[in-house]
């Protein structure tokens, strides 16, 4: 099929690219000539695995192509996708102001061409109950009788892994009251689902709500288990094991139940505050939502209470060596990340920070520049540091080398808010140890 993808953020590059790879022509437009650039040169931009190599396959076969040539885009495809960003407003609102330009657009290209061969276009970009309707009033506005469809078809990818899900999902959601778009949609993904996996068709309004609801849920999923990791660590419990039993009973499943130190990233924050939203403008009260978002904000300065307990509340001068940048391991992405929350309340405090990240380095100089220190790899972060943070769960983090740790730093303290670590390695290398959801190694633990 002819495809173009209407925007090169992180959903439009995956969706092109991914779209590409089973043999699709697809044409992926942006305002941003840089990025333009980049792409046509196999540069992804974004840090997500096995981008890059399906890039430049694609781009070598030919059947990827970058542009910011609109008109070009929507001549020349069948199906034209919506990756645009839908930036939380002042209100917490979807702003849908990048959307609906586009549909207007693409409504004036159709009302100018000679042709009219039927197109569909697919809002694949999150966005609010009765948005698919809204598109294809721009789009009418502009063309009359043109025929075309608008389609919902949320994404569900996971940064580090949005390759991955997109070319074996767990299901695929698209909403159309259209059979001619269902048709041809269904032809499009049926290579995505070749292991059984289901398509499941429905109205566009409910194609809406499922991205949100889903997004949502798992949200709440985390910021409950961080609540119980909260009150084993008042009890004397250890959140581990609960998180294991609970995780063994198939109703709950062993995913999203690791505690730490809140979501981030550019999707969980934002959908559950729109969702939040739009529970308000339909007069439906949100008591869950509420919390969820009001405990996750806390959770992400847990850490700081306990460092300034640790340090009889003050941190004037204090140099924390702080590991892992972005929101979460196997992404550059620091969006909303809980780290930069506890490097804002350092700063104010008047503490320093030394930080690593495997890939989110040049993301977190664009935001701070020199109000903090960068270090080229996590054991030399902790150089003169009176305590480590950790704040994302990278895999290199795991195993490092103790002893020179030990030599490098002032204080051996360890603040985990990913759980990396457990009290018994704390008590086998000798180092305070403060983690979530389970007893502290205290410095009279290692004395006995």
């Amino acid at each position: 099929m002819r495809l173009a993808i209407i925007g090169t953020g992180y959903v439009g590059l995956v969706t092109g690219v991914c779209l590409a790879e089973t043999g699709n022509t697809v044409i992926c437009v942006d305002k941003d000539i840089n990025k333009i650039e980049r792409f046509k040169k196999g540069d992804p931009v974004i840090y997500e695995k096995n981008l890059a190599e399906l890039l430049n396959h694609n781009l070598q076969k030919n059947r990827l192509e970058f542009t910011d040539d609109l008109r070009y885009a929507v001549e020349n495809s069948e199906i034209i996708f919506f990756c645009l960003p839908t930036p939380q407003g002042e209100d917490g609102a979807a702003d849908l102001k990048h959307v609906l330009e586009v549909a207007e657009q693409c409504g004036e290209i159709l009302a100018q061409l000679k042709e009219k061969s039927y197109k569909i276009f697919v809002n694949k970009s999150t966005v609010p109950v009765g948005t698919a309707e809204l598109v294809k009033e721009k789009i009418s506005s502009k063309i009359g009788d043109y025929p075309f469809d608008v389609v919902s078809n949320p994404e569900f990818l996971r940064e580090g892994f949005a390759v991955e899900d997109f070319m074996k999902p767990d299901r695929i959601v698209i909403g159309t009251s259209s059979e001619q778009a269902k048709e041809k949609m269904k032809t499009l993904y049926e290579p995505f689902v070749r292991s059984g996996n289901p398509i499941y068709f429905m109205d566009e309004k409910s194609a809406e709500v499922t991205k949100y609801a889903a997004n949502c849920f798992l949200a709440t999923k985390i910021t409950f288990m961080n609540e119980i990791a909260n009150y084993c660590e008042k009890v004397g419990a250890n959140v581990d094991m609960v998180r294991i039993a609970m995780g063994a009973d198939s109703r709950i499943g062993k995913r999203f139940l690791f505690p730490g130190i809140g979501f981030g990233g550019s999707c969980f924050p934002k959908d559950i505050k729109a969702l939040q939203k739009s529970f308000q403008e339909a007069n439906v009260e949100s008591n869950v939502i509420d919390a969820v978002i009001e405990t996750n904000e806390k959770q992400k300065l847990i850490l700081i209470e306990k460092i300034l307990k640790h340090f009889n509340n003050d941190i004037k001068d204090k140099k924390f060596a702080l590991w892992g940048l972005a929101f979460k391991p196997e992404t550059d992405d620091v969006r909303e990340a809980p780290a930069f929350k506890i490097i804002d309340k350092i700063l104010e405090l008047g503490g320093r920070v030394t930080a690593y990240d495997p890939e989110a380095m040049e993301n977190t100089y664009k935001i701070y520049g020199n109000k903090i220190g960068y270090a080229s790899d996590a054991i030399t972060a902790c150089l003169d540091a009176d305590a480590l943070i950790i704040a994302t769960e990278w895999n290199e983090f795991r195993s490092p080398d103790f002893n020179e740790m030990k030599r490098l730093m002032k204080e051996f303290v360890i603040f985990d808010g990913r759980n990396v670590f457990d009290n018994e390695k704390a008590l086998k290398y000798k180092f305070v140890y403060y983690s979530i959801g389970r007893k502290p190694v205290l410095k009279e633990d290692l004395e006995k």
